[in-house]
């Protein structure tokens, strides 16, 4: 598929992201990035960078971004490694996201190759639900010990 001239402002792809963002912190994403590209390359407007625990974990996180993007018609150009769960990739143009696994994204370092974009700052309520996706995934690792979920 061909794509389309950027038509959407700074601000529009930010709102979009931040959507997206929404969608994956729903299937509980973690450790979102928002790099702002948009003065370093034409490529995109930004990278969304979000982690999930497993493979069915980062599947489930990209699954809810594609769905949420169906919402106003908006298809991704190209999706990359869905099956594996890996490192998925979705390019909506504009708004390219990374879900990877924590190895995964530690190994290929996106935020360190794109050192120079800034890191855009997430509004209070987004940072609210990222909080709560963060705490909730740190009690879970309190709530395990070996295979054994203790009481």
């Amino acid at each position: 598929m061909e794509r389309p001239a950027k038509n959407l402002t700074i601000e529009d792809s930010r709102a979009k992201a931040q959507r997206f963002l929404r969608a994956a912190l729903s299937k509980k994403a973690l450790r979102p990035v928002l790099l702002r590209l948009d003065k370093i390359t034409p490529i995109a407007d930004y990278f969304l960078i979000v982690s999930g625990r497993s493979a069915r974990h980062a599947t489930a996180i990209a699954e809810a971004i594609i769905e949420n993007a169906h919402l106003d018609s908006t298809n991704p150009y190209s999706i990359e490694g869905l099956k594996q769960g890996n490192w998925v990739l979705l390019d909506f143009g504009e708004i390219i996201i990374h879900v990877f696994q924590d190895h995964s994204r530690d190994f290929y370092d996106l935020e360190g190759l794109w050192s120079d974009a800034p890191r855009e700052a997430f509004p209070p309520d987004l940072m609210e639900e990222i909080d709560a996706a963060r705490e909730m995934d740190e009690s879970d690792e309190d709530d395990y010990e070996g295979n054994f979920i203790t009481s």
